[in-house]
Parts: C-alpha cells; sequence; structure tokens
C-alpha cells in the first residue's frame, strides 16, 4: 500500500508540473489524468515501465505514456487477451471477434514547427502545413518499419510478435503540433494529416481559363512526396506502396485530456484499402472514417457514416 501511495503521489507531482495552474480548469485537468493513468495502471494493460517514464522528466517519454493512457481509455470497451509478455511487441492488443488487432502508439514531437504556431499569440499566424505533414509521415514511417523490418532490424512480423493474419492500426496523436488550444488534425487538404500522408493528396486546386477567368476545373493536387528541410522527397503514398500492405488502419487522434474542459479532441480513422488485413468500420472510436475506393484511374478518397461520427 506504501508504495502504491507513493507511486500516486509522484504521478500527482508530475501531471500538476505539465498541467501547471490553481484555477478550476487546471484542476479538473489534474484530477481527470490522474483518474486515466491510475486506472491504466490498476489495468495491467500498461508497460512495467509506464510509472518510471512518466515520471521521468523526459517529454518525450511523458506524452507516449500519456498518449497510451488516453488510448487504452478510449478502448476500455474492448476485449483485451491475455499477452505472453507486456512491454514488448505493439501497445495493445484487441480482439475483433477471432481476429487480434495490434495497435502502435506515437505522438510526434513538435520538432521544426514554429513556436508562434504552438503557442500563438495575438496577430496572425501562418500555417505550417508542410512541417506538420513531415512530422505525421515520420511517425508514421518509423512505426511501420517496426512492424515490417529495416535494413539491420526484425520487424515484429519476422520476429513474429505480430501474426501474418493480425491487423496492425498505428494510432497518431497529434496533440502536440496543436496551435495552442486549437486541434491540428487538419491538413491543408481539408483531409485529416493522417490521409494526406499515406495518400498523394495534396492543397485543393482550381483551374482558371486565362481568358474567361472562369473555373474549368477543380480538385485536390496529385502530391506523391513533400520535400523535408533538407530538400529531400518523402512520399506521401504509404497505402498506395505494397511493403505496407500490413499496415490495416491509420487512427488520428488529438488527445491531451483538455475535453474533460469542453476542449474539442477530434479523430478519425484512414483505412488502408490494399490492407491485407482490414479492421471493419467502427471498430475504432472515431469522429470520422474514410475508405478509398478504387476507380479506373486511381482512388477516391470518401468520408464515410459511422455509428461513432457523423457524416458533415
Amino acid at each position: 500500500m506504501m508504495q502504491n501511495n507513493q507511486l500516486l503521489s509522484e504521478i500527482l507531482t508530475h501531471v500538476k508540473a505539465r498541467f501547471s495552474g490553481e484555477n478550476a480548469r487546471a484542476v479538473v485537468i489534474q484530477h481527470y489524468l490522474m483518474s486515466i493513468f491510475t486506472e491504466f495502471v490498476k489495468s495491467g494493460f500498461s508497460d512495467p515501465k509506464f510509472v518510471t517514464e512518466l515520471t521521468s522528466g523526459c517529454d518525450q517519454k511523458f506524452w507516449a505514456c500519456l498518449s497510451e493512457a488516453l488510448v487504452a481509455e478510449r478502448l476500455r470497451c474492448k476485449y483485451f487477451p491475455p499477452r505472453r509478455r507486456l512491454g514488448q511487441g505493439p501497445d495493445f492488443l484487441v480482439m475483433d471477434g477471432t481476429r487480434k488487432v495490434w495497435i502502435e502508439v506515437v505522438c510526434p514531437e513538435p520538432i521544426d514547427i514554429p513556436h508562434n504556431w504552438l503557442n500563438p499569440q495575438k496577430g496572425r499566424v501562418s500555417f505550417p502545413h508542410e512541417q506538420i505533414l513531415l512530422r505525421w509521415t515520420s511517425a508514421i514511417k518509423n512505426k511501420a518499419e517496426i512492424l515490417i523490418g529495416g535494413v539491420d532490424k526484425k520487424g515484429y512480423l519476422e520476429s513474429g510478435e505480430v501474426g501474418p493474419n493480425d491487423a496492425y492500426v498505428i494510432a497518431v496523436n497529434g496533440c502536440r503540433l496543436r496551435s495552442g488550444p486549437f486541434s491540428a488534425l487538419i491538413g491543408i487538404s481539408q483531409l485529416p494529416f493522417a490521409a494526406e500522408a499515406v495518400f498523394p493528396v495534396g492543397p485543393y486546386e482550381l483551374q482558371i481559363n486565362k481568358t474567361t477567368r472562369q473555373v474549368v476545373d477543380r480538385g485536390h493536387q496529385h502530391r506523391p512526396h513533400i520535400r523535408n528541410k533538407n530538400k529531400a522527397e518523402v512520399p506521401t503514398f504509404t497505402f498506395l506502396d505494397s511493403r505496407f500492405n500490413a499496415i490495416s488502419a491509420i487512427w488520428a487522434i488529438d488527445l491531451n485530456g483538455s475535453s474533460i474542459i469542453g476542449t474539442i479532441e477530434p479523430s478519425a480513422v484512414i483505412h488502408n484499402p490494399n490492407a491485407l488485413n482490414p479492421i471493419p468500420l467502427d471498430f475504432l472510436p472515431a469522429d470520422n472514417e474514410y475508405v478509398a475506393i478504387q476507380e479506373e484511374n486511381g482512388y477516391l478518397l470518401e468520408k464515410v457514416r459511422t455509428k461513432h461520427g457523423r457524416l458533415e
């Protein structure tokens, strides 16, 4: 009992430091996150290093732990089967009937994101959509490689942690890329950044006749790559690349616990049309889900109606 009380005290200290303030809103968030962390530890689904990493003082570890706890809370209605070894393999294992669904969680760091976007003051702020998209592509690439392996390292598939018939979902928590309290889940295309990261869809553009000045065509720009700060081309067509067919979907979330005080925390599921082991609609809680419908000249990305969300 003494050890448990000490752990809870350490967690509370770090929560108060991260979400400082004595006003009512800060206190509500602190209490909410304390309950989320406590329930996650008690559930037995947390990594054995969870509390140590949560209270380590490292930003990256704190937000990774927070993301895992909040994802677990969103999955509370799912069945979590027993696992051979907690702390090895993807973060979560839940069941879709008789099929295993593995969920790997990542919370991108706000690297190369302008400070005035992350902490807006008075005045206009430019939308750093390319910098944000690069954080999404990097996060998805890293978790994809953990699944399929790299040049010098076995992936979950080769090691047997994830079976050939198992579904695999990458849950990307974009909360650290927000502009203050405002979500940054939607990209320049007006589709989620997650969709822009796995399909070659760019900004919406109009084609105008120079003579008549009339709009003769409109649609999303075809954007198979985006350049990083080193001018290298970063692919944005992961779901059209057969190497990544083992990825079932991207679960795009924006969770930091502030929904308890009314802040919007949107979410979306982007389904892989070429997935070897797809997940069904409505399996994951999300405001919107996107499916790619194959047409003669490619794919049409559509937002579909689900019981969790609504079609706008």
